[in-house]
């Protein structure tokens, strides 16, 4: 039996494209490289990068395994909605701390690069696993092969995809690692003060924007 790849071809392409979409559009994750990366450098910020990429693929797991609607329940979306609202606002506190430290010029405290990586990391990986807006990315993905041509998708074709996703997501974590390195060794003061003040902007408009959602649909009736 022949098996033409060139569908599989068009699919690659496809979730490769809709990946570098996912990935590359500003957000938390964004954020906290940028934030990681000034202090940093480029493996801190490619280290939150990574981590992002433990819940995207786990979030892709479960759309692509059929699951994805029953995640969109009250009772797992909403504990989900207000975890990720407090890491936020937490995150959007320590970014604004780091502007009041580069505005006096004051460099940060010495940690352990082991710790500071790990410490990125985990960021990353807990940013991206509480992200409600993952899992309503994740819960479409049945829809979204049907958009690419894959009326009946089997085994193999949610492979194709999940592989082309993923090897987007690499390309973009090493993309916006050298971008916020790049950025981090031009930027004088001045430049690291805007940027942290609006990566804490950003956190804490994202945190206070998913404590609302909660609270909006508290208390869960089950």
């Amino acid at each position: 039996m022949v098996v033409s790849v060139t569908p599989w071809l068009w699919l690659f392409a496809g979730a490769f494209g809709l990946g570098l979409v996912f990935n590359l559009t500003p957000g938390a994750v964004f954020a906290e490289t940028l934030r990681r990366g000034l202090q940093e450098g480029y493996h801190a910020a490619l280290a939150v990068q990574f981590g992002s990429l433990v819940g995207d693929a786990s979030w892709a797991i479960l759309g692509l395994a059929g699951v994805g609607m029953l995640l969109q329940a009250p009772a797992i979306r909403l504990p989900v909605t207000l975890a990720s609202g407090l890491y936020l606002c937490w995150l959007a506190w320590l970014s604004w701390q780091d502007a009041r430290e580069a505005r006096r010029e004051q460099p940060p405290p010495a940690a352990d690069p082991r710790a500071a990586m790990r410490g990125a990391l985990g960021a990353g990986v807990v940013l991206s696993l509480t992200n409600p807006q993952n899992l309503a990315y994740w819960s479409a993905m049945g829809a979204a092969l049907g958009v690419l041509g894959v009326t009946a998708p089997t085994v193999a074709d949610y492979g194709v995809f999940f592989a082309g996703f993923m090897a987007s997501s690499v390309a973009s974590a090493f993309i916006s690692a050298w971008f916020v390195d790049a950025f981090r060794r031009r930027a004088g003061t001045g430049w690291r003060v805007a940027m942290y003040l609006a990566c804490g902007l950003l956190l804490g408009w994202l945190g206070v924007g998913l404590l609302q959602e909660a609270w909006r649909g508290w208390p869960v009736t089950v």
